[in-house]
């Protein structure tokens, strides 16, 4: 008996060193990504935010967590009080938000007290269930939505302004992956409620493009390129000059970036602005704000894209963006503008900060992303914050009963610039 008693005790003991050990590694693996963000986050000084706040304010719950699923969810609230979409962990679980703007279908405002929708996504659920840009949100779950704003934003923030309001905001309509939406509205007086993901699910979900890009020609002569979310497959690259070759004698071309909120890469993106150049130019600068902060030496560089063959494409070009239009698409769009080589055209864009690398924590091995570098046109304006040459306004009640206003301004300009009716 004693014996036994002496192998219960142990396995007892060995019980609970084991839980040590494990709760151990969730707040070592909290520390780690807490220093990797201290350390290389490149927008701390656009940030309202309390990193040092943030470390004390999270370890009980990291110290708490009892698996690897209870960790990465505190992983996400502590990212979350960056308010920043180009910060993401790359794993999720079904509770998980969805990316913005990857897996949102509406963008919505708050300015002025309200919650203003701007733009509604194409082909998507608010799309199909009637939602239009100028409705106000009062309610999302069956909740205010200044109270369900309240809930989510971040403990460590000290200005909640409309920009952080506005991030939540966008959190919140951008669900999870399991929870169908519930939309309380109010247009033109009325309020009324939509449930945009019953009965078949959220689309954002399953959205499936067809081809990486299409093409088409509009009143016989302008040519028209739109990409789908493809800005990260090297192969749009051969598939772009096939297209580019057939509107060779096109007197315009408009590029369609509304659809590339999944980010790229600059192979890609050089591979296209490549064919609208004469000679090498630069694109974008970068900059690297953690080597400066270590060592007080600034590290910066421009990017330069080289022309490419066969030939150049010397008319007129428009490119096409919103707020679908994220990361490497607006690096493509800054770039055109930087090359003096198209007339953008659209709404704001994503506005997602920088360019990122990659971590993962060293015992648990849950893998994020965020900002190391911030990037900007060639001007010196932060990506972020560019503004689109022509900037269209989907409030304007003069487009209340245009299909496409962004396509349809951008042909107004073609026409009045190029003697084409």
């Amino acid at each position: 008996m004693k014996r036994d008693r002496l192998l219960q005790l142990f396995f007892v003991f060995l019980s609970t060193a084991f839980t040590a050990r494990k709760d151990s590694s969730y707040l070592s693996d909290f520390y780690q990504f807490w220093e990797d963000v201290k350390n290389n986050y490149a927008y701390f000084d656009k940030k309202h935010t309390d990193w040092d706040k943030v470390k004390t304010y999270y370890k009980e719950a990291a110290e708490a967590a009892s698996s690897r699923d209870e960790l990465i969810s505190v992983l996400e609230h502590a990212s979350e009080e960056l308010y920043d979409n180009h910060f993401n962990l790359n794993v999720n679980l079904k509770t998980s938000t969805r990316l913005v703007p990857s897996g949102l279908d509406l963008w919505a405002e708050y300015k002025n007290g309200k919650a203003i929708i701007t733009e509604i996504r194409p082909g998507f659920s608010v799309y199909k269930a009637g939602i239009k840009p100028g409705m106000i949100i009062t309610g999302i779950n069956n909740t205010g939505i200044d109270e369900a704003i309240n809930k989510r934003i971040g403990k460590c923030i000290s200005l909640k302004d409309d920009e952080v309001k506005s991030f939540v905001l966008r959190q919140l309509l951008a669900g999870d992956y399991v929870s169908g939406r519930i939309l309380t509205l109010v247009s033109e007086g009325k309020q009324f409620i939509v449930k945009p993901d019953f009965p078949d699910g959220n689309l954002t979900d399953k959205h499936q493009y067809s081809s990486l890009l299409e093409s088409n020609i509009f009143e016989k002569d302008i040519g028209y390129i739109k990409f789908n979310n493809s800005l990260g497959n090297n192969d749009l690259i051969s598939q772009f000059d096939s297209v580019l070759l057939q509107f060779k004698t096109t007197k315009a071309l408009i590029l369609d970036l509304r659809e590339t909120p999944g980010g790229g890469n600059s192979t890609v993106a050089r591979g296209i602005m490549s064919r609208f150049i004469n000679r090498e130019l630069p694109y974008q600068k970068h900059l690297i704000p953690a080597e400066e902060k270590e060592y007080g030496v600034r590290r910066s560089w421009l990017e330069l894209v080289t022309p490419r063959g066969p030939f150049t494409y010397n008319n007129l070009v428009i490119l096409l963006v919103n707020h679908w239009t994220g990361s490497m698409g607006e690096g493509i769009a800054i770039g055109f503008s930087g090359l003096n080589r198209a007339t953008i055209v659209g709404t704001k864009m994503a506005g997602l900060n920088g360019a990122v690398d990659g971590f993962s924590t060293k015992t648990n091995k849950i893998p994020y992303s965020f900002p190391t570098e911030q990037v900007y046109h060639i001007n010196g304006t932060p990506r972020e914050d560019y503004t689109p040459d022509i900037l269209v306004d989907l409030l304007n009640p003069v487009y209340r009963n245009t299909p496409d206003p962004i396509l349809e301004v951008a042909m107004e300009y073609i026409r009045k610039n190029e003697g084409i009716h």
